[in-house]
């Protein structure tokens, strides 16, 4: 991180230093203008791009993959603890009725419904607790998944581009959005994953 701020920071004195030589040279005019073909013409923008990484989580198709698989593990989460709960209060409404209705013939009897119902709540416990483990297990191995994909891709696609930096839209106050190339990523990301699995 500190490396990719002090790149920044260098980056950003570079442009200033360049801004402070064109200003010297030129009228105040002739800079305005000069932003003005800068923000119209590709050719005349500086080295470096940006993508929204929220925009590309959002729609890389190998990213939506994993938030389905993470929903489904949460839906089956969900459906295992009410299944539990639901058989332990079964079980726990079977026992007042038997209390009720002077259906235990000893206390050994009730104390081992005691025990039994004990059993099922550690139960319940042990199997949410390991079906969260999984969850957390599958949902950092997802975003690792991602992110080494998401990285791998832009090494790939600067090779053949050539710019100085590709910055996160979110680590800048403010860039000029004609050096976005998010929907570029996004296609080209979602082209290799369609590729990769129609194998």
């Amino acid at each position: 991180m500190k490396k990719i701020n002090s790149f920044i920071l260098a980056a950003f004195a570079v442009i200033a230093l360049v801004a402070a030589g064109c200003s010297n040279n030129e009228s105040a005019n002739e800079t305005k203008s000069a932003k003005a073909n800068t923000a119209k013409n590709v050719e005349n923008l500086p080295n470096y791009r940006y993508v929204d990484l929220d925009s590309i989580l959002s729609k890389y198709n190998l990213a939506k993959d994993y938030t389905e698989e993470m929903l489904r593990m949460q839906s089956n989460m969900e459906s295992a603890a009410k299944r539990h709960e639901n058989k332990i209060q079964n079980f726990a409404s079977t026992v007042q009725n038997k209390m009720q209705n002077n259906g235990y013939l000893s206390e050994a009897s009730y104390r081992q419904d005691e025990q039994t119902f004990a059993s099922m709540q550690n139960e319940a416990q042990r199997n949410i607790a390991s079906l969260q483990n999984n969850y957390q297990a599958a949902a950092m191995r997802g975003h690792q998944a991602v992110m080494d994909s998401i990285t791998e891709f832009i090494k790939d696609y600067n090779k053949k581009r050539g710019y100085d930096a590709i910055f996160q839209k979110a680590s800048t106050l403010y860039i000029n959005p004609d050096l976005d190339i998010t929907d570029e990523v996004v296609e080209g990301l979602n082209a290799r994953y369609n590729k990769v699995n129609k194998k």
